[in-house]
């Protein structure tokens, strides 16, 4: 409680937030508010209010600061003004010494009692208002209420609460402490928000309205302070919370948990969870006990609630007691039980509601909370304090019965003919509720005669009516009614001075009503009229009022039924510190945040934990109009079942969204669990979890450790199955007790689904499999043959241990005897062995059974080799029985299954992390991380997470035996089950830099698996640095799309990562591996891609063993290419096993490797600009000029020059047809891709040009074993040849290229147009020569027929013709033929058109015929079937009226029969009856008849 607060202990229960703790000695943490802007008059960003911390406030600083130069005589609180609910309007703001004249101001003038009713009529009109003062109450009844229990012998039940003591001011923080009123203004609250105490500062100075009443809560005392010091402070937390009513002031919070810490469960009270409701109350709150003392002993009134709570069961958990500390709980020895509070709230009436139905719930509300003294104008939370299942007196007992009378007891008689309904007796099922505003201006409407008199006597009136009831002298008159409820009613409502004069006509119906009502009205009417007698207290701010004993909390019953109709909310207020685990988290972060946390629960009973959220949604707002423009999202915490072995989600099993504070119950079913909590706040939240179960809260780092290890139910499990084997151990050689002891084991191992399926066999193998195993393991040796056969008898298995890897011999083998060596058996040898195996193995088996048979020989020397084994096993019990349950849960999975400890082996995860270390790195670069090879054992799931401080890392996962790479989810490798191959699976990891660089760190790879074998890697430690080659040039556009093409060669095999990156983030590209021009590994991406492995393979002359490795890494060069980070797919041919084969079969002619990294463009993807083109212009003159040969000028512009064209063609003769087209298809590529060296290494590049940067990895040690260099190879043999030319013939290279150029422009003149013409053709002049531009070495003279090949595209001619007219070679007159040939062509074209269109209307036609014939078809068919149905009816009914006029018939014929026997019988009577008798009587009848 606020009066002694406990210290905050170091322990693990309080955790700070991820951001670092928050600092108590000043507000560190700033929240910066959603809603927040430059015109905002207060401030933008302030601190949130900073823990309690006892030293702080005794040295806090009570007076003016010394030095001050402001010159205010008062304190003014830093965060402004508070913000009053709109129904309340403030006019002006004062001091207390500027409206308190008749004494000065203090903080406490009453310490027992207070009064916060008769003073504040004018704020129930603010919802805000009436829950403080409400609340307010029902925190003091709780803590102070008086009560009477077993354990307060030894210390109090219930700790005292006072509200003042909140407050701090001039006075040092103690228990029982009384604050002193502070001349400067200056005041201290000590209140609970987001999961801990707060120090929240305030000052003195007053709201008022216009007419001069004060606008927040106060006593009937004028000069006390501390009401309206705490409502000030529980209004700065209210404003924190949001309303997602418009109408409404109060949203979530609740004065009770500010007041006292107790976690608050917010139920919505539905009618048909009414069951469940009155179950909950009855097992949360104390019951009436009806009890049978005489009236006489009955206590007086004001004391009867408390005997009634006297009456309790002492040792039930009851509400509303105060906290039991566990110091109390051991005093009364009482187990340590959850305490709730219970309360219930409802509406108030918004008649502006648009929603017809909510109309209709709020008067049904609305009427039957005005029968029990309820108004929902007033809308507050009641305290509910009991329930009651049985009438408030007890019925009396019925009469003693004679003991004659139960002889032969005579049945009651019914006489009527009707049937007897059994008349429903609906169960006393009522609820008492607390409430100051019970019966507060209140008409009472009168209860329905039906419903009081099904209620009767037994229910305590609710309301009272305004009329006044008679003054009755004698009460005892009323008998044992008015005593009941004089004894429960309480003190009157404040609204006694509003009760006007009775009147003469009022007393008349108050007679009348009075005779019509039972004794408890007269009882109500006869106590109103005794409070409506007495003066009324004046209402007045300005007076000081007479306080009264006691606060105004009255009780009333009300009918469950009703309770559902008139409340529409449960509030469940938990005391947290009586759960004996808790833990608490909060954390203040930037909006729109969300995180992940976990919990982890193992149980092996049903867990229950409570779960309370807070959300901080706004934080300084100014104005009501700049609210009604804000949009606040709720806090929302959802908690989901999580598996890192899955990537599927699951429906959430809790679900809470608040604005301010909420708590929910989770329900676990026994077993492990691990729930994923996902939390959404704006601007903070804090969670609390309370339970009565051990449970782990927090990140991965935090519960991963937990979940290596077997859960409580499977431990348990494999306990009780060595406890019955042990038992079966113990009573082998016992005759008596040995067939239980098997039952007990067979029960306890083998589950009883199995016994039906067929699996037992199965399963009775694999378990004496385990014991074996077990028994192995526990002994850490190669068991006897003694205690081999021991086992063998124990499970009844003669087979055991024969094909087991434990009991295979690992010595040498025996020599085999000299005279069997190097022959062959003959058939008798091999039958005379099977005779002699047979024998042997029956001679085996009888011994078993012998063993198995208690009193042999063999029994008990089993039996005492057991007992010896079996004391080593108890030696380390929960181990070995462990063992023995996973041994069968791995080899028997069908079994497993029906284990109830088999579901938690989904949150049971085996982990190992892998970590290395990265230097410093650039901005905008790429680099390699890790790149390991791992082997796994056995098949298992696994799944790799990685934790990197950059964010951009990335994992690949290759399968080396088949290339592929595992699939990725959002950049994640999903789960996947690893399979034991060869050649292992080799994991990369690659990261990319952004705009800033990234400093060294440590990355780390946690390897999730479901095996507890553990993947091992190829070398230890892993490697960590790596070699990188890297490339940069300008991005030259050619015919091919080629961006670069570099040779490489090893000396060694060598492992590598390759990777390309461009300037331009959007262009797609493809990068190959080519080996002798065949494709053998690719990848395509956007903006960059990787090859995450290659292997490059050595050119030497393998042997036998280097054939298979060859043959292996040939494979690898088709299988380790993966996609990157946008990958589009793979490419990857089966090349590898071809070679392979090849490279077996012919080890001694193993072709040597030429390996090419090209990278081209897709899509013409890479456009560049004029400035661009430009540059890239400038780009190949210079090239032009420094791959000029010997003897050609150097210059930049084009010389013309006359081409001679037999020349041209002799030129074309000389040269071979076949060594053309090769060495200009190989000068493309060269022209394409050669680029020269020095620009990489002389200058650097210019980064706002296009650009592109090459990189191969491999790992430091093999960094001089590769070479990788531009494929210059087809220039430098060009260059060589057009050298070789020149030397033979000077100028012969100069007249190819005129020759070539003069027949592209022959052949290409009419079809290209002059935009078409590539800027590096010359143009063709008038005479028909052509300018000829520098000589390029890799332009060659090539035939005609390659030419169309090596020009670039838009040389090539599209084909039109689909497209235009077309027209004749020559000009034709257009005269009457053509004319008529042409309107005769059209004709015939328009009536094959209407031919064609006649014959689909006539189709069309005649489909609608066929269909309208089905459907009259149809229709006789259902006609036919209904005529058929009619006339089956009609004989039915036919059927039926013939039987039933031979039923009636009958019928008719018997009540004839049955009458004439009754008239027969009828004239014997009369006929035996005397005749004097009847004239007699008829005599009389004509007597009176003269009469």
């Amino acid at each position: 409680m606020s009066n002694a607060p406990p210290k905050k202990k170091n322990s693990s229960s309080r955790v700070t937030s991820s951001q670092g703790q928050i600092p108590s000695k000043e507000a560190s943490v700033l929240v910066a508010s959603a809603s927040e802007g430059p015109g905002d008059p207060r401030r933008a960003r302030l601190p949130v209010w900073p823990e309690w911390n006892d030293a702080e406030v005794n040295a806090e600083k009570w007076d003016a600061p010394k030095g001050s130069k402001d010159g205010k005589p008062f304190f003014e609180d830093p965060e402004g003004k508070i913000e009053l609910p709109p129904s309340l309007k403030v006019h002006s703001w004062k001091r207390p010494s500027e409206y308190v004249l008749t004494k000065g101001p203090v903080i406490v003038e009453h310490e027992s009692v207070f009064d916060l009713m008769s003073a504040n009529e004018h704020l129930l009109c603010s919802e805000l208002m009436r829950w403080i003062i409400s609340e307010i109450y029902i925190v003091w009844k709780i803590c102070n209420g008086n009560g009477s229990n077993k354990c307060a012998a030894s210390e109090p039940l219930r700790q005292e609460w006072k509200p003042w003591e909140h407050i701090y001011s001039l006075c040092k923080v103690s228990k029982g402490h009384m604050p002193l009123y502070n001349i400067y203004g200056k005041y201290v609250v000590k209140l609970f928000w987001m999961g801990c105490w707060r120090k929240i500062t305030v000052d003195d100075s007053l709201p008022f309205d216009d007419e001069n009443n004060m606008l927040l809560p106060a006593t009937s005392v004028q000069a006390e302070l501390w009401p309206m010091l705490l409502a000030k402070a529980i209004i700065k937390l209210a404003n924190t919370d949001v309303s997602l009513h418009q109408r409404r002031e109060v949203g979530e919070f609740t004065v009770i948990h500010a007041l006292t810490g107790w976690i608050p469960e917010l139920i919505p009270l539905q009618s048909r969870y009414q069951g469940k409701v009155w179950e909950f109350l009855r097992e949360t709150i104390p019951e009436f006990q009806c009890t049978e003392e005489s009236p006489e002993e009955r206590p007086s009134p004001p004391d009867s609630a408390t005997e009634d709570d006297s009456r309790l069961n002492e040792c039930k958990s009851e509400s509303p007691p105060a906290n039991k500390s566990p110091e109390r709980a051991k005093g009364c020895e009482l187990p340590l039980v959850p305490q709730m509070v219970v309360c219930a709230s409802y509406y108030p009436l918004h008649l502006l509601e648009k929603k017809t139905s909510l109309l209709g719930q709020m008067a049904d509300s609305s009427e039957k909370l005005r029968q029990y003294g309820l108004s929902q104008l007033y809308s507050h939370p009641v305290l509910v304090t009991r329930t009651r299942a049985c009438p408030l007196v007890a019925l009396p007992k019925p009469p003693s019965v004679p003991r004659w009378k139960l002889i032969r007891p005579r049945k009651e008689r019914n006489p009527t003919d009707e049937p007897k309904e059994t008349p429903i007796v609906k169960p006393d099922q009522f609820i008492e509720i607390s409430s100051p505003f019970l019966n507060y201006r209140v008409t009472a409407i009168p209860m329905p005669p039906d419903l009081e008199e099904q209620r009767g006597c037994h229910r305590k009136p609710a309301c009272r009516s305004s009329l006044a009831s008679f003054s009755e002298t004698d009460e005892s008159e009323s008998g044992g009614i008015q005593g009941v409820g004089s004894a429960e009613s309480s003190v009157s409502s404040p609204d006694a001075a509003d009760t006007a004069e009775v009147t003469a006509e009022d007393k008349k119906n108050e007679d009348r009503i009075a005779t019509d009502q039972e004794g408890t009205e007269s009882a109500l009417g006869t106590e109103k009229a005794r409070h409506a007698s007495e003066p009324s207290p004046p209402l007045l701010q300005s007076q000081d009022t007479a306080v009264p004993e006691q606060p105004l909390l009255q009780q009333t019953w009300i009918d469950l039924d009703d309770f559902s109709k008139c409340f529409q909310t449960l509030l469940v207020f938990h005391k947290p510190n009586t759960y004996p685990h808790q833990f608490q988290k909060s954390q203040f972060k930037s909006p729109d945040e969300t995180g992940s946390h976990f919990l982890f629960v193992d149980s092996l009973t049903p867990t229950e934990i409570l779960i309370s959220f807070s959300a901080l949604l706004r934080w300084g707002e100014a104005t009501d109009e700049k609210k009604d423009h804000i949009i606040f999202h709720t806090g929302l915490l959802t908690a989901e079942p999580f598996s890192w072995k899955s990537v599927v989600s699951q429906l959430p099993v809790l679900h809470i969204q608040t604005t301010a504070t909420k708590a929910a119950p989770l329900s676990l079913p026994p077993g492990r669990h691990v729930l994923r909590f996902t939390v959404r706040a704006p601007l903070g939240f804090h969670i609390h979890l309370c339970s009565m179960v051990p449970f782990i809260f927090g990140d991965e780092e935090t519960v991963m450790p937990h979940l290596d290890k077997d859960s409580l139910r499977f431990a348990e499990q494999a306990r009780g199955i060595l406890r019955a084997l042990g038992k079966v151990v113990s009573a082998f050689a016992d005759e008596q007790g040995l067939p239980a002891a098997m039952s007990e084991l067979e029960s306890a191992h083998c589950p009883p689904q199995l016994l039906g399926s067929g699996g037992v066999r199965r399963h009775m193998k694999v378990f004496n499999e385990a014991v074996f195993h077990m028994m192995t393991t526990a002994l850490d040796r190669k068991l006897t043959a003694e205690e081999v056969f021991a086992l063998q008898a124990l499970t009844n298995d003669p087979s055991l241990g024969r094909n087991m890897k434990e009991n295979i011999p690992t010595g040498p083998e025996p020599e085999v005897a000299e005279m069997w060596r190097d022959r062959d058996f003959t058939e008798t040898e091999t039958s005379a062995a099977t005779v002699l195996q047979a024998g042997c193995k029956g001679f085996h088996v009888r011994q078993v059974r012998n063993a198995t048979r208690p009193g042999t020989k063999e029994n008990i020397n089993a039996s005492n080799t057991l007992l010896a084994m079996w004391a080593v096993v108890e030696s380390n019990a929960d181990k070995h029985a462990v063992s023995l349950l996973r041994y069968i849960f791995s080899n028997n999975e069908r079994a497993a299954e029906l284990y109830p400890c088999y579901g938690d082996e989904s949150t049971r995860i085996p982990f190992t992390d892998y970590s290395v270390t990265f230097s410093d790195q650039p901005s905008n670069s790429w680099f390699l991380v890790f790149r390991e090879v791992f082997f796994v054992p056995v098949d298992m799931l696994m799944v790799p997470k990685i934790y990197s401080p950059v964010p951009t890392c990335i994992l690949h996962v290759i399968d080396n035996d088949t290339g592929k790479e595992v699939p990725r989810i959002f950049q994640r490798v999903r789960p996947h089950v690893y399979k034991q191959n060869q050649k292992g699976y080799t994991f990369v990891a690659e990261a990319r830099t952004g705009d800033t660089p990234v400093p060294g760190g440590k990355w780390r790879m946690r390897l999730i698996r479901s095996h507890d074998s553990l993947p091992m890697l190829s070398r230890e430690p892993p490697l960590s640095t790596f070699a990188v080659k890297e490339f940069r040039d300008y991005y030259i556009p050619n015919d091919k799309h080629i961006i670069c093409r570099f040779s490489l060669k090893v000396t060694m095999d060598v492992l590598t990562t390759i990777q390309i990156q461009t300037s331009k983030p959007d262009v797609y590209i493809k990068l190959v591996v080519l080996d002798r021009e065949v494709e053998v590994a690719s990848n395509t991406g956007k903006g960059y891609v990787v090859i995450p492995v290659f292997r490059f393979s050595s050119n030497g002359q393998p042997d036998s063993s280097a054939s298979n490795s060859g043959g292996e890494c040939r494979e690898q060069d088709c299988s380790n290419s993966t996609g990157s980070q946008r990958s589009d797919g793979l490419t990857c041919p089966p090349q590898g096993g071809g070679e392979a084969g090849l490279s077996q079969q012919q080890p001694a002619e193993a072709p040597s490797h030429k390996y090419i990294v090209q990278a081209e463009v897709l899509h013409r993807s890479w456009v560049l600009d004029g400035s661009q083109m430009a540059f890239v212009q400038a780009l190949k003159d210079t090239d032009r000029n420094e791959t000029k040969g010997p003897g050609e000028k150097q210059e930049d512009p084009p010389t013309p020059a006359s081409v001679d064209t037999q020349s041209s063609e002799s030129q074309k003769s000389a040269t071979p047809k076949s060594n053309r087209k090769s060495k200009d298809r190989d000068r493309e590529k060269e022209k394409a891709a050669a680029k020269p060296g020095s620009r990489q290494e002389t200058q650097s590049l210019d980064e706002s040009k296009a650009q592109w940067t090459l990189r191969i990895v491999c790992d430091q040690s093999n960094a001089d074993i590769l070479e990788a260099r531009k494929d210059t190879e087809r220039a430098d043999e060009i260059r060589a040849m057009q050298q070789a030319w020149e030397a033979a013939e000077p100028g012969r290279s100069i007249k190819a290229m005129q020759a070539r150029l003069q027949f592209i422009n022959k052949h290409l003149l009419r079809v290209t147009s002059e935009e078409a013409v590539d800027s590096k053709e010359p143009a063709v002049t008038e005479s028909g020569d052509t300018a000829v531009p520098p000589l390029d070495p890799s332009a060659l003279p090539s035939p005609p027929a390659e030419t169309d090949h090596s020009q670039p595209p838009v040389h090539i001619p599209m084909d039109f013709t689909p497209f235009i007219r077309k027209q004749r070679e020559e000009a034709l007159l257009k005269d009457e033929t053509i004319e008529k040939e042409q309107m005769r062509e059209k004709a015939e074209k328009i009536q094959a058109f209407r031919l064609i269109r006649d014959t689909i209307l006539e189709h069309r036609k005649q489909e609608q015929l066929s269909r309208k014939e089905l459907k009259r078809r149809q229709l006789e068919v259902y006609e036919g079937l209904q005529m058929a149905l009619d006339e089956r009816r009609r004989k039915i009914l036919q059927a039926r009226e013939a039987y039933w006029s031979r039923l009636m018939e009958a019928e008719l014929k018997k009540k004839e029969e049955e009458s004439a026997l009754e008239a027969a019988r009828q004239v014997e009577l009369e006929k035996s009856t005397p005749q004097p008798q009847l004239t007699s009587r008829k005599q009389t009848k004509s007597a009176g008849k003269r009469k």
